[in-house]
């Protein structure tokens, strides 16, 4: 028999050894086949919430297409994280307090790499095994893989002899600390308390020009003084040794007479143009803006249009540098040492205008957690623009498909307007660039050494010393060929022949750019088939009030104590039914709490069934023609619409529709009325009726074991297999059954209309005494009236069920409702409860009279802030959303309280 309960903490780990050992995860049959790639996880990770959601996801539907019978490959393992993974031994090296990197040297600080990778990497892969996660683990794979680096390696020589990657001196995020460039990313912009300095730009050769003070009411200049400096305001004075132009706006008349003339840049003591620019905007601040191209994004672009000089103030480490354009008395310094020198410096020359306080957005390296300084640096880079214009049309002509669609226009606006990506690194942890350079510069890319050695040869005529960059390429440019890179590409594997292009692809929308379009590029260029058909994008999660989750906040939920507290099926039962398209999941843990119990549930209906000997169904198809009770045909024709809806809904990643169509019909369907409707079967003496519902009973919980099994697969693998414990041993495991083929043949169309008049005037009695606050001990008469002839008879057939489940004295037809009865319509006749005797009716009135007035002032109160223009500008989406939700629900249970008075007035 069933034990009292399912106990996650003992049968989770049991049931995961199972399915490894049967080897039930690896590609099965000769179906269609259907791969996923994993994201692959940093090798330096643990599981967060957001993993929790994207790889719940994933397993659904490999689990659903695995039952389906197609040849299911989900590809797992793990990305080196190169920056990520340097900063963990860095740090461990830094508590030993031994060694650092540098004094270890390259080869020995890479060995410590290695070993701490085989000693702790990839833990985050066991925890996704408790996830439940069904990934074919005999192929996992890890970026810095021989197989994996030698795609890496043709990839780079490829689209170097092709012109589409080259090395440039151009602008890139640089992190001081790690002392190497880093992608947008791995950039984070936050808010900080700062300043604008504003400072004074003496014009050159003594020039003067008016500049207006005063305006009349259209904008007309009144009153004007003689200036012979430009004001200009930064955020970061030590930029200001950098400067190669200020720059106005060419329609701002203010600076009209001094366009083409010169300042002479304090300190520095360097003559710079103004020019006219479309950049500054006249309206913010002076409107006129220092152009410091070496420091700046925006001002490098107008350096760029203008051929304005560049300079570079700093060394790697963010000091100013040794540069005979950096003035004597600041090289060295750390850059906001600097600051506060030339600030001084600045006001001791009368130059120092004002200091305003303001709030700006600093962009801080999300590993090092320093100001992000814009260097200028020589770097590899990828020609983009031309690799993107396949990746475009792929989407365009519906090769891939955004799921949801509105994606689309995302990926298009990035692609659109991409620029040249920067793929080299200052790193040691990485795929080292496969490129060397002779003495006089001269570069040689190879696969191996011994190549771009035989290549030096045969253009020098001679032997040459090499030596190779000691730069390594951006993680993502490895991670962008992960769809065919862990197939055996660039050979010709059987794997690859099979599982490319992969089937679907489940991700986040804040990688859209960075990874997903990147796989485009490179999964097109290089086997001329993008590397999925679906891209199916989720939501964030956030806490139960809607907001972010982050650290600073408090409020970040670990999946695991989750699995500890609730069970893995339960974590992702909510994850899955909360899964909205393009809508965040609030995630609370009173949600998480009851689809636990929601299992429960369905383990309790299971052990009901096993206590009434309904054994499980034997195997093949199941025809109603030859059953009798309208209950059996009733609940086939509910199980069939629910297989075909959890079917469509999944096959269109709609996995909330799909959760919530199997919640239904287990806790309403299933456990509220079948079992209900059985019980008197089992308690009467019709031996043929019991043997039908029995049946019917166990082909419907193996059904719906199936239809679950992708959601909840560790309670519903264990019920597969205790199920048969007083019977005929299963075949296999659930993981590898047959999905339900849909609606039973044989069904009589006309049960469900019997069944469902049946559970309405049930479920309209029980509210109805909800409503009114009707004992629950209190039996009261029912009488119908104006029933057709069909419905008298269901009445008369389930008359025992209806008095039992609703709580009645008796039931009867009548010509009329009592005097004194309180009515409701159901199915055009006219339902009467006596309840008079058993409420205070005065009260009960005043009751719902205050709750619909309540009600009213809470929806009037919120709405009033949602109509306020500022409000929705001021409060945070998550504010906002929470009295969206308060107007809705107030709205309906006003709606609710509204008919209980209006039924009480008309009784």
């Amino acid at each position: 028999m069933l034990p009292s309960h399912f106990d996650p903490a003992t049968a989770e780990a049991r049931i995961y050894a199972r399915w490894e050992a049967s080897g039930c995860f690896a590609p099965q049959g000769e179906g269609e086949p259907y791969t996923v790639m994993i994201p692959p996880p940093n090798v330096t990770g643990s599981l967060h919430i957001g993993h929790a959601l994207n790889n719940t996801l994933q397993d659904v539907l490999v689990r659903f297409e695995r039952m389906r019978g197609r040849r299911v490959l989900w590809q797992p393992g793990t990305d080196h994280a190169g920056i990520a993974t340097q900063m963990v031994v860095e740090r461990q090296l830094a508590t030993a307090g031994n060694e650092d990197r540098r004094s270890m040297g390259r080869a020995r600080f890479l060995e410590r790499v290695w070993e701490w990778k085989a000693e702790s990497g990839g833990q985050i892969l066991n925890q996704l095994k408790r996830l439940g996660a069904s990934c074919d683990w005999s192929r996992e794979r890890f970026t810095m893989d021989e197989g994996l680096s030698e795609a890496v390696r043709k990839v780079f020589v490829d689209l170097y002899h092709q012109g589409l990657i080259y090395r440039d001196k151009r602008l890139v995020n640089w992190d001081t600390q790690f002392e190497t460039a880093v992608s947008d990313l791995e950039v984070v912009n936050e808010e900080r308390k700062g300043h604008f300095w504003h400072f004074k730009y003496p014009l050159a050769d003594g020039e003067t020009y008016e500049f207006p003070t005063a305006f009349d009411d259209e904008g007309r200049p009144t009153a004007w003084e003689t200036r012979d400096y430009i004001a200009i305001a930064t955020t970061r004075p030590e930029t200001m040794l950098g400067d190669g132009a200020v720059a106005v706006h060419p329609d701002d008349k203010r600076y009209a007479s001094i366009v083409g003339k010169k300042v002479r840049l304090p300190l520095a003591d360097r003559l710079i143009p103004i020019i006219a620019d479309e950049y500054p905007d006249p309206d913010f601040g002076s409107g006129a803006v220092k152009i410091t191209g070496a420091h700046d994004f925006n001002d490098y672009q107008v350096a760029r249009r203008h051929d304005i000089a560049l300079f570079v103030l700093m060394d790697a480490k963010g000091r100013m540098a040794a540069e005979p354009y950096v003035p004597a008395q600041y090289r060295g310094l750390d850059r906001f040492e600097a600051r506060k020198r030339i600030v001084a410096d600045i006001d001791a020359l009368g130059l120092l205008e004002r200091v305003e306080d303001k709030k700006i957005m600093q962009p801080i390296g999300d590993r090092s957690g320093t100001v992000i300084e814009p260097m200028l640096t020589d770097q590899w880079y990828v020609d983009a623009k031309t690799l993107a214009g396949p990746a475009l049309d792929a989407v365009r002509t519906g090769k891939t498909r955004f799921i949801p669609e509105s994606w689309t226009k995302t990926y298009y606006n990035w692609l659109e307007n991409i620029e040249p990506w920067c793929v080299s690194r200052q790193l040691w942890w990485g795929h080292q660039i496969p490129a060397w350079y002779a003495a006089d510069g001269s570069v040689f890319v190879a696969h191996t050494e011994a190549e771009a050695v035989e290549q030096a040869r045969v253009k020098s005529g001679n032997d040459v010393a090499l030596t190779q960059d000691e730069d390594v390429l951006d993680t993502w440019f490895s991670s962008a060929l992960w769809p065919f890179s862990t197939l055996g590409w660039p050979e010709d594997t059987d794997a690859f022949r099979t599982h490319y292009p992969t089937s679907t692809l489940v991700t986040g929308f804040d990688i859209i750019f960075f990874w997903v379009a990147r796989m485009m590029m490179q999964g097109i260029h290089f086997t001329g088939e993008p590397p999925f058909k679906d891209v199916y994008v989720h939501a964030l999660v956030r806490d139960a009030k809607g907001a972010k989750m982050s650290k600073s906040k408090g409020n970040v939920v670990n999946p695991l104590d989750l699995i500890d507290k609730y069970g893995a099926d339960a974590l992702r039962f909510t994850l899955a039914a909360m899964a909205a398209q393009g809508r965040d999941i609030k995630l609370s843990e009173d949600r998480i709490d009851g689809y636990r119990r929601f299992g429960t549930k369905l383990w309790n209906a299971a052990k009901f069934m096993q206590m009434n000997a309904c054994q499980p169904w034997p195997g093949g198809t199941l025809d109603a023609a030859g059953l009798h009770l309208t209950t059996s045909h009733w609940i086939l024709g509910e199980l069939g619409a629910t297989a075909a809806q959890v079917t469509a809904d999944l096959e269109a990643y709609r996995f909330n529709d799909a959760a919530s169509a199997l919640y239904r019909f287990v806790w309403n369907v299933l456990c509220d009325w079948y079992i209900e409707l059985s019980k008197p079967i089992f308690a009467g003496d019709d031996d043929t009726a019991k043997a039908e519902v029995r049946s019917v009973a166990g082909y419907v919980l193996d059904e719906t074991l199936k239809l679950l099994h992708p959601f909840m697969p560790f309670l519903t693998e264990e019920l597969w297999e205790q199920l048969v414990a007083d019977g005929p041993e299963r075949a296999g495991l659930l993981a590898v059954e047959h999905w339900p083929p849909g609606p039973v043949a044989g069904i009589r169309a006309e049960a469900a209309a019997e069944i469902d008049w049946v559970i309405g005037l049930v479920t309209e009695v029980r509210s109805m005494r909800a409503d009114l606050n009707v004992p629950a001990s209190v039996k009261v008469p029912l009488t119908l009236v104006g029933a057709t002839a069909e419905q008298g008879v269901w009445l008369a057939r389930y008359r025992a069920e209806v008095e039992r489940l609703a709580r009645l004295a008796s039931s009867a037809e009548a010509a009329a409702v009592p005097a004194g009865a309180v009515a409701f319509v159901h199915h055009g006749a006219e339902v009467g409860l006596e309840v008079a005797e058993h409420i205070n009716l005065e009260a009960e009135l005043a009751r719902l009279d205050k709750e619909v007035l309540r009600l009213t002032d809470d929806i009037t109160k919120a709405q009033a802030k949602l109509d306020s223009a500022d409000f929705l500008a001021r409060a945070p989406e998550e504010v906002v959303d929470e009295h969206r939700d308060r107007v809705e629900s107030a709205t309906l249970a006003r709606a609710k309280y509204q008919e209980a008075l209006a039924r009480l007035r008309r009784g």
